[in-house]
């Protein structure tokens, strides 16, 4: 199991640069977590690509659905103070740390192209390159 954050989560379903290797790490790791914001954000990336009139609405239905379906039995409640200790060690924010706090419970690695997050937490979170690098 890894942690994704919701770009990966993004990437795997929307046409971007990273499409292909989301696609590629969904294959080599196919049990993904991530906190229960995920959803929050993944809405407000689709509601964007629709008021862009990139995606219809049942499209954006269709890819929600897909997504949570993907994601059932595998997002997670996370303690405040596990959140604030990470933000207090770092200058990401609470969402943020809160992929990274769940990383850490799960004893895992967090996925993401977040440069701050990268940066911040270079112990846990890995690129997908250096991730899917690391796998061959």
């Amino acid at each position: 199991m890894i942690v994704v954050d919701t770009n990966i989560i993004s990437y795997l379903y929307l046409p971007t640069k990273y499409s292909g290797l989301a696609e590629l790490l969904l294959k080599k790791e196919p049990q993904w977590a991530a906190p229960v914001l995920w959803k929050s954000e993944f809405r407000n990336v689709l509601s964007g690509y629709f008021r862009k009139d990139l995606l219809d609405f049942d499209s954006i239905i269709a890819i929600l659905q897909e997504a949570e379906d993907l994601m059932a039995y595998q997002e997670y409640q996370l303690p405040s103070l596990q959140i604030m200790k990470l933000v207090s060690q770092s200058d990401c924010s609470a969402y943020d740390c809160e992929f990274v706090a769940l990383a850490d419970q799960l004893k895992t690695k967090l996925i993401t192209q977040d440069k701050k997050i990268l940066h911040n937490f270079p112990k846990i979170a890995f690129s997908l390159e250096s991730h899917l690098d690391s796998m061959v």
